[in-house]
């Protein structure tokens, strides 16, 4: 694990730092988090960079405990002073907060978490390694005739938390992402990359991708709305697995009974051929070993062959619920959703992608989706429009694009159709890190049509 000097603060420097802040805090309890975060990001559109920006983001939450009154307070400045006021700031709210009787205290240790894998070339990437992969890309996009935009970031950080009952974790992560739009005339193409190393970007295949597709997306027919059968390409099924993970997978969910697995374990929930769980060790996904109370990660059979399994849970959620804490914690802000699994796959199957279009007397195939928002949390069911690349399957052979839809669909009722499954996966998602395959799926609802 790299120390100071690959641009961190290293494990040691930021173990002192928050056991001197718990030495410090007058508080019953206290829990302190650290995240430093160092992104840099290279976003160029119609095929030209315009944009290279970096930034630095340091962050201490602390969580002041007095019996069952808990206050928690943030801050940026990680010297004495910055320090010593925000450990004032959690005390004085926890003070002054209402007695939560669910409380159960800060969580005790579980043995320290193993470290993430870690790039510190990723981290240290400089813009001209960058400009690099995006360089391709348009240069791709213009030898056909597009026009290229898009983005490419690397991400380090450094997360890490202790409590005043000893628990002690930490962790560097690096990451970088490419996102890849051909634009042409009248449709472009779309395509996504992941990696924990920037050198493991396979930058052509993505590029060519988006300009394979958005070669192929000009000049798209309009197509009635209805009932189709879908191909959705491993970006779109990211959006599947996502909101399954918000509204469904989640320990706060259950205990309110507005998941669609509450009071259903050992159940079939799904279609008998999907399986999904989440690992958060896994370095096929974006691995983080440990949660934000500084618990192990344990993995979680969310779904087995359609039989609903595990939960995401919390110290507060495995309380109320009765059940063991898996550490699945979320920090600050977003620990208001309540624990939700961050390192989510879906099994992959045997099919290609080419096997489930020949297979398909009409159809579409999909891109990915866009702009989805939640109609109904309990049945996941969801509306969205198809963008960069929506296609028409007429027995068994793509014949043409067509103008994007949209639709509105229970993301169960879709999984309970899975009619194929692809072999290959790919990481793909925003906040939540999902390895997915593509998906073949009878009756997708679609209920208009753009212009």
């Amino acid at each position: 694990m790299s120390e100071q000097g690959n641009g961190l603060l290293g494990r040691e420097a930021v173990k002192r730092l928050l056991e001197g802040a718990l030495r410090r805090s007058p508080a019953e309890q206290t829990e302190v988090v650290l995240t430093y975060n160092r992104s840099a990001l290279t976003r160029f559109a119609d095929s030209y960079i315009h944009q290279n920006v970096a930034e630095e983001t340091p962050s201490l939450t602390v969580r002041a405990v007095f019996g069952k009154r808990v206050g928690t307070a943030s801050t940026a400045i990680l010297d004495d002073e910055g320090v010593a006021r925000v450990l004032e700031q959690a005390a004085t709210i926890a003070r002054l907060a209402p007695e939560n009787e669910d409380f159960p205290g800060l969580p005790d240790p579980a043995g320290e978490p193993a470290q993430a894998p870690y790039s510190a070339a990723t981290v240290a990437a400089s813009p001209e390694a960058r400009a690099g992969a995006a360089g391709l890309i348009c240069t791709l996009a213009r030898e056909a005739g597009l026009r290229a935009s898009g983005s490419v970031t690397t991400t380090g950080q450094e997360i890490a938390v202790a409590n005043s009952r000893g628990v002690f974790a930490y962790t560097a992560l690096s990451s970088a992402a490419i996102v890849a739009v051909a634009t042409g005339e009248d449709g472009s193409g779309y395509a996504q990359e992941q990696a924990l190393d920037l050198a493991a970007l396979d930058v052509e295949a993505a590029a060519r991708r988006a300009v394979n597709v958005g070669r192929r997306a000009q000049r798209p027919a309009a197509l009635p709305p209805g009932e189709y059968t879908v191909i959705l390409q491993p970006e779109a099924v990211a959006d599947i697995a996502m909101f399954l993970s918000l509204l469904g997978f989640g320990g706060q969910a259950v205990y309110e009974g507005r998941s669609f697995v509450a009071g259903k374990r050992g159940e079939r929930v799904l279609g008998e051929n999907v399986t999904i769980w989440d690992d958060g060790s896994d370095p096929a996904g974006q691995p983080l070993p440990f949660d934000f109370e500084g618990l192990p990660r344990q993995r979680l059979s969310l779904i087995e062959r359609g039989v609903a399994g595990d939960i995401a849970l919390d110290s507060l959620y495995a309380h109320k619920l009765g059940l063991p804490n898996n550490g699945h914690a979320l920090p600050g802000a977003a620990a208001s959703v309540g624990p939700i699994p961050i390192n989510v796959f879906i099994a992959p199957g045997q099919a290609t992608v080419e096997e489930m279009i020949r297979s398909t007397d009409r159809g579409l195939l999909v891109t990915h989706f866009h702009y989805t928002r939640v109609v109904h949390p309990l049945h996941v069911i969801i509306t969205g429009m198809t963008r960069d690349g929506t296609f028409q399957i007429e027995h068994g052979e793509v014949t043409g694009p067509v103008k994007n839809l949209r639709y509105t669909q229970s993301y169960l009722e879709a999984l309970r159709r899975v009619e194929a499954i692809g072999a290959a996966t790919r990481l793909a998602g925003e906040g939540i890190a999902v390895r997915v395959p593509a998906l073949k799926i009878g009756g997708f609802a679609f209920t208009g049509v753009t212009e």
